[in-house]
């Protein structure tokens, strides 16, 4: 499936299935949004190449 021009925000992409899905996303063309908990594995996982959004769902504050 090509993903061109298409957007995407992934939540809980800091590893394991999120992460795989984020950078599955990317692949197909996507511009992809990564957030999590995590800034450090976020930045991993986008290697630069994705917007990196630090946050955590649970604090309605904080978003």
């Amino acid at each position: 499936m090509d993903l061109h021009e298409k957007v995407a925000w992934v939540v809980g992409a800091s590893s394991g299935i999120g992460a795989a899905v984020a950078r599955e996303l990317q692949a197909r063309g996507a511009v992809v949004a990564v957030s999590a908990r995590r800034q450090s594995q976020l930045e991993a996982v986008a290697e630069g190449r994705m917007l990196v959004v630090p946050a955590d769902v649970t604090d309605a504050a904080g978003l």
